[in-house]
């Protein structure tokens, strides 16, 4: 798997975007669910209490679950399946939960500032962006 060339910048945003659209289709079925057992109302502070938070929590938690069992089971979401990209370790084994975990962490600091930390690839001698070089990761083009 690691004889795969790195994926470029305009793969890596392609496939979030199209796993942006999986992902809204979750939270939204997510937040029917909690809207009904919050008795037709809205989940907020003034409506629910404390499980407004819980409701909140459990949103974080659908997006972080998706990567980490997508990237921990087949090393693709739908959106790098889409786009014919996997992710593995630096030695092109599947990545464990602590690697997922790690990739997350830093992948959402490599995407924050105007992903100048995914535009990091162009600089990089191998190819890599910042958070594939600090959680030891990369994401690599497949033959389709």
């Amino acid at each position: 798997m690691s004889s795969g060339t790195s994926a470029g910048f305009g793969r890596r945003v392609a496939a979030l975007l199209y796993d942006g659209v999986l992902l809204t289709a979750l939270l939204v079925a997510f937040t029917s669910g909690a809207v009904f057992l919050n008795h037709r109302s809205a989940v907020e502070p003034s409506t629910a209490g404390a499980w407004a938070y819980v409701y909140r929590a459990g949103l974080i938690g659908v997006i972080v679950g998706y990567y980490l069992l997508n990237w921990t089971r087949s090393g693709q979401t739908l959106g790098m399946r889409a786009w014919h990209i996997r992710v593995v370790t630096d030695g092109g084994r599947p990545l464990g939960l602590k690697a997922a975990a790690l990739r997350y962490v830093y992948g959402i600091l490599a995407w924050a500032p105007a992903a100048l930390g995914v535009l990091w690839l162009y600089a990089d001698p191998e190819h890599l962006a910042l958070h594939d070089r600090l959680s030891k990761t990369r994401v690599i083009r497949i033959p389709q």
